[in-house]
Order: structure tokens, then sequence, then C-alpha cells
């Protein structure tokens, strides 16, 4: 196969003209070509005026070695695509079947490459399947009134159900498992652009659907999955896996404005569990603590979520040629005078803040984007990054791997109280002079879930709040605008990694055998498609030392 690299084109071209330019580029005329594919596609947007795709086109012809030497350009190779294989050598008896704890992207691919591969898992869930969790979480919105189990942390898909959806990351695809969850996306409804895209993302309305198709392949290939159904404590019989124990949801009801439920406690036997958990399961990480499973506090970032006009952003990165194009992103950081690195992260285009709470007197802010991206306005995460140093700061504080945990928690109340049980938002201006909001200007929340105005250096510390005003003001040398006192600052962004790792050895075990712990909760992923990645990753564990 060959590929071009660097092919430049007017957004505006046609498909005729991209295999046109083809055709001139290799010096060869249509017949002898057989297929051309676009395997990348950026937009090269350094002069506004002559914006262009970027493009990298691969093409399967008839003497394809003549063709490169002849052409001599650098930009012009033949290439071998690495696709993702890989030969299950297990030869031990599992006794029972494997149970996948976690219908996130690492669960939710874990448990389709061993259904897929005969292994018949059990996935369990503590929240509801995605059809009824929209519901739910539509109605947390509306009221304020939170399901603790079935939220946009916890339910089918995970917490990247409920976000842009982005499906970009930063890891090296030397082994093609990369390419191989984009493929698995696009045979259960993504569009095939995701493939090529610099940045693919599908958004929260597509990614729905391929989870729910995801699920239904999972159960016609032998597995189950239970929804409504939590671990809430695991078995060891000399440090080696014996069981589980798991509280299934019998009903839920509405009493006085709360979600409550009513359970049953259930013990399975197990010798193989994939703890493929969420940043946010909590509880979870105590029961598992407890049990003696070994864990390290880990770094991650807190801050704000913070909102723009999309127009401003897409005008600053495309000029006039914005209303070609799909709406724009970005991407800044600042080194602040204390020492502190201050960063946009999980940049939502045309998307929505949305209150994204999962406990009860504590409130948390994340950003979402439907595919279309046509919100009226941008936001992204303004974040600092802490660790360990900084969980020593809170009142009570104790040092042990939870700690990173109680630090979100702890800020996470202060943002409860401080918006009176709504998320509190507060105008740039208005942070910047230290003052409580008393009014909205042109900028307007976008927010999915109440808010109230509010001043947010009461609910996050000051070392922070003076980085977040120093980068957004350094922000606006790049991006002229950035710093408008209209917009809208939102918080409490804690979320934005686990503040943990459950740690494993080279057979992705943990200290008690037989427990995988696997994806962004338990530290290993950050992002929908690396936790699918360490997903598959732990499928090959299994299947490297059990036959189907």
């Amino acid at each position: 196969m060959i590929r071009i690299n660097q092919l430049k084109l007017s957004i505006h071209h046609t498909e005729q003209e991209l295999k046109d330019a083809v055709y001139k580029k290799l010096r060869v005329s249509p017949e002898v070509v057989y297929s051309i594919s676009i395997r990348k596609q950026s937009i090269d947007a350094r002069k506004k005026t002559e914006i262009k795709y970027i493009y990298a086109i691969d093409v399967l012809a008839k003497d394809e070695n003549k063709i490169v030497k002849r052409v001599k350009d650098a930009n012009v190779a033949l290439v071998t695509d690495t696709e993702y294989t890989f030969t299950i050598q297990g030869n031990d008896v599992l006794k029972e079947r494997p149970i996948v704890v976690g219908s996130g992207p690492a669960g939710l691919f874990c448990a389709y490459y061993l259904a897929k591969n005969g292994y018949q898992p059990i996935l369990i869930e503590r929240g509801e399947a995605v059809e009824e969790r929209i519901k739910t979480v539509d109605q947390f919105w509306l009221t304020d009134c939170l399901d603790t189990e079935s939220n946009v942390q916890f339910g089918e898909g995970g917490a990247g159900t409920f976000s842009d959806g982005k499906l970009n990351t930063m890891v090296k695809d030397t082994t093609g498992r990369i390419r191989e969850v984009l493929k698995v996306f696009v045979e259960h409804g993504a569009p095939e652009e995701i493939l090529y895209k610099n940045k693919p993302h599908i958004g929260t309305d597509v990614l729905s659907t391929v989870v729910r198709n995801i699920r239904e392949d999972i159960k016609a290939c032998g597995g189950s999955i239970y929804f409504d159904t939590k671990l809430t404590d695991i078995e060891i019989d000399n440090r080696v896996i014996t069981g589980i124990e798991i509280t299934k949801r019998n009903r839920r009801k509405l009493t006085d404005g709360v979600i409550s439920s009513e359970g049953s406690i259930e013990k399975i036997p197990c010798s193989a569990l994939i703890l493929a958990l969420g940043h946010s399961a909590r509880d979870t990480f105590e029961m598992l603590y407890r049990r003696g499973l070994t864990m390290e506090k880990k770094a991650f970032a807190v801050g704000v979520r913070m909102e723009h006009k999309q127009e401003l952003i897409s005008k600053n990165q495309y000029g006039a040629e914005y209303v070609h194009l799909s709406a724009a992103d970005y991407k800044v950081t600042h080194q602040c005078k204390n020492g502190r690195g201050v960063y946009s992260f999980c940049m939502c285009p045309g998307g929505y803040v949305v209150n994204a709470s999962s406990e009860e007197g504590r409130l948390v802010v994340n950003g979402m984007s439907y595919h279309d991206r046509a919100g009226e306005n941008a936001n992204s995460a303004i974040i600092v990054t802490v660790g360990p140093e900084d969980f020593k700061k809170i009142p009570g504080a104790v040092d042990t791997p939870l700690a990173g945990m109680e630090f979100q928690r702890y800020y996470e109340e202060l943002a409860y109280q401080t918006g009176r049980g709504k998320v509190p938002v507060q105008r740039f201006g208005d942070l910047l002079r230290n003052q409580e909001s008393d009014k909205i200007g042109h900028i307007k929340p976008n927010i999915r879930g109440n808010y109230s105005l509010a001043n947010l250096r009461e609910c996050l510390p000051d070392y922070m709040i003076e980085s977040i005003l120093e980068g957004v003001q350094a922000f606006d040398k790049s991006i002229p605008g950035f710093a408008d006192e209209d917009a809208i600052m939102s918080g409490v962004e804690m979320r934005t990694s686990s503040p943990l790792r459950i740690m494993r050895d080279e057979t992705l075990e943990s200290n008690r055998k037989g427990i995988y712990p696997c994806g962004e909760g338990a530290g290993y992923a950050g992002g929908i498609v690396s936790a699918a990645v360490d997903g598959i990753k732990v499928y090959e564990a299994l299947a490297a030392k059990y036959r189907p």
C-alpha cells in the first residue's frame, strides 16, 4: 500500500479534486489505482486567509514499488498497516465465569472481547442501562433529585457517556489496539470519519447508541449483564479472590425528593475479577482498601469550567472561514509565578457544562457536547495540578492512599454549599474582583442542571484561584477575548482523572491474585480510547492464562 502524507487541499474541495490530487502526486492514470482512502485528516489554520485540509491518503495500485521509485518524494512511501491480532494461549481452566465490574469503556471492551472469544463474562453495573440512565440524569438536571447509583458518573457507558465523546489519545498505537477500538465503535454505530479525523469525537448522543449496540453484542455472544447491581464486598482466601458480594437494587422510590432504594444481597463464587471501576467509585475504593488491595496516591488536576461564545473561539482559530468549518477547539497552557501549571482540559466545542454530581451534599461539574457541537457556547476545564502535598492541606486530612479522594470530597462539599445545592456560577470579572456575581452579562450559562450566582473563591483554595486568574489573563494573549469579564465560570471540576492507582504486576493482577484493576478508575487510562485499550489488555492477560 502507498501512503501519501502532507497532501494539502482547500477546505472547499470536492471528492473528485481529492482523487485528482492523488493521481497527480503519484503521476499515474486513474486506471492503475484500485482504491483511495483517507487515513488522516487535519486542518492547517496557520494562514487564516488560506485554511487547508492536510491529508494522509492510502492508495492501493498496480505496481506500487515502481510508482514510489518513480515519484521520489519523501511524502510518498510504501507502508504496511499494523492490524490488531491476538492469539489465545491460556491452558488453565477458569472454574467460574469471569466477572467484570463497571460498564465504562474499559469494562465494556474487556467484556466484549471476552464474550466474542467464548469466555461468557458476567458484567455488573451499579447504574442503569443507558436508555433509563438518560431519563434519570435528565430528571436530576431538572429537579436536583440525585440518584446516587445512576447518574452522570455511574451507569452504562461510564462517565464518558455524558461528555464530548472525544476519541483522541496521546498513547502510541504500536499494536493496532487504538485503531481496533475505533473500528469497533464504527461497527456499532459511530460515523466512519472517526477512523481518520485528527481529533475524532462522537458526542454524547451517538456514544449512547454505540454503547447500547456493544451491550447487545456481548449478550448475543453468551455474556450476561446485570444493571442496578453494585459490588459491595470481595472474599479473599490466602491472598486469592474466591468470591464477591453484590447488592441488587430491587426497586427505586421517590421519598421527600430523594431517590432511595431497597436491595438484595447475593454472593457469587469468582476466581477472575476485572475491576473496571470509574474514577468516582469512592465507596468501592474504600472497600477494596479495607480488603488489602495495594493502592497509591496519584496527582490529578482540579479547577473550574469556563464558558465563552463558540463564535469567539472559532473566529480566533479559523478567521472568516469559520462559517464553513465545524466548531473549533483550543488548547492552552501557562506556567504561573507560584510555580504551578494551569491548562485547559476536555474542551467541549459547542457544548454544555453539566452537573455531574454522584454523592449527596457534594457537587461537581463536567463538560458535554452532542455530535453536532451546535451549542452557542464553548467550554473547557481550566485546571491546576494537585498532588499529595496538597492533599494534606484540607482540615482533618489523613495520609492514606485515599487522601486525594478525600481532597475531592472536601471541595465538592464546599461547592454544594456555595451554590446552595446548585452549580455555583460566577462571571470572570467578578472572580477577579472577589465579589459574588449578581447578574449575567452577554455570555449566558449553557448548563445542564440548575445554577446559582456565587463567588467561587468560597469553594476553591487561594493558590488555585491565583493560578486560574493568572492563567486566563495569559490565555487572553493568544485568544483575544478569553479574559472577557462576562465569561462564565462554574465550579468545581474535580474528576479529571482518578485520585489513586490500584497497583498491578506484569500479569496485570493486583496483590490479591485473580483481581485485575483496569481502566481510568484504577489509574491506568485517561479517556475513552485509552480506557478501552486497557480493557483489551486485561482481556489479553486473562486469555494468556485461561482457555475459553
